[in-house]
């Protein structure tokens, strides 16, 4: 276990905003960057980041069609350029708690704005 909280026996700072989605069937929760990725139906739909401040928060992932209405319809999220594929929501956020909700809702609900595809991974050639 490489997270900070797990290795102090403690739980993710926001597992309770992906709870509501550990009843559905193609749910799956893995660990990535230090953080946790919440994925439905293959695709990657949030990501829960508990580092140090300026990392520490929700990232809704989204593909950059809908990057535009996403941005308007949650204006307390950053577009952050590094990462094309998404929106963060900043714990330091006004009403973080409740825009947090609201985009697991829509997660939920599988909502066309959220959720991207991971890529294919490369098969590595057999060394000679």
């Amino acid at each position: 276990m490489n997270d900070r909280w797990e290795k102090r026996g403690g739980c993710h700072p926001y597992q309770w905003l992906w709870e509501p989605l550990e009843d559905d069937p193609t749910f799956v929760l893995r660990p990535m960057f230090g953080g946790k990725a919440a994925y439905l139906d293959g695709k990657l739909m949030l990501y829960f980041t508990a580092g140090e401040e300026a990392w520490r928060g929700v990232l809704a992932c989204t593909d950059r069609v809908h990057m535009r209405r996403c941005w308007r319809s949650f204006p307390s999220c950053r577009r952050i350029r590094s990462f094309r594929s998404g929106l963060y929501l900043p714990e330091s956020a006004d009403r973080f708690e409740s825009v947090a909700e609201r985009l697991v809702s829509l997660a939920r609900r599988r909502d066309p704005r959220l959720g991207v595809s991971p890529q294919p991974k490369k098969r590595k050639r057999p060394k000679a």
